[in-house]
């Protein structure tokens, strides 16, 4: 059987379309961070290319030790120092900071992430794999939502976001 985190992890891979509270576990991630505009920035697009080549290169190892599929790319985004608070509307791609990864399954250790590195530099020297971290998340007590539609109509789903934790008791904290 394959492991598909989507099929098994629904509550985390497939959120409702309305706002729900989630407790998301430690896991370990091939994280990269950067900046700027994911529709046009280059340093997203080499991330994303390094991200899902560190993934596949796992993946095809002879250490993978079970069949899995390849998780979805996820992300962390916020907006630079200088336009936190100062009303920078979210639709300014350009002031985007942010950290996109792919979850890796338990087995994926420090040697084995070393080596997926030392073996994606050799076929895609052109990619800067030192950019990439291997990295345990605990995220704790969320907040999620599905959002369906245009990335720029997200900051309506993230005002539903904020009201619902705001309305059921909750602080809003993005550290």
């Amino acid at each position: 059987m394959m492991l598909d985190y989507k099929k098994t992890e629904k509550e985390l891979y497939l959120p409702k379309t309305t706002p729900s509270v989630i407790n998301v576990p430690p896991m370990t991630f091939i994280t990269v961070d950067g900046r700027g505009d994911p529709n046009t920035s280059a340093e997203y697009a080499a991330a994303v290319e390094l991200l899902y080549g560190l993934s596949y290169a796992i993946k095809m190892s002879n250490k993978s030790i079970l069949e899995y599929v390849i998780p979805p790319l996820e992300g962390f985004w916020s907006l630079d120092d200088d336009f936190r608070g100062g009303g920078a509307a979210i639709s300014d791609k350009s002031k985007f900071i942010w950290t996109m990864m792919i979850r890796q399954p338990d087995f994926v250790t420090e040697e084995i992430f070393e080596a997926a590195k030392a073996a994606l530099a050799k076929k895609k020297p052109h990619l800067d794999t030192s950019k990439a971290k291997l990295e345990t998340i605990d995220e704790g007590l969320c907040v999620q939502i599905m959002h369906i539609g245009s990335y720029d109509d997200e900051p309506a789903t993230i005002v539903a976001l904020d009201n619902y934790a705001i309305q059921n008791g909750y602080a809003l904290d993005f550290s």
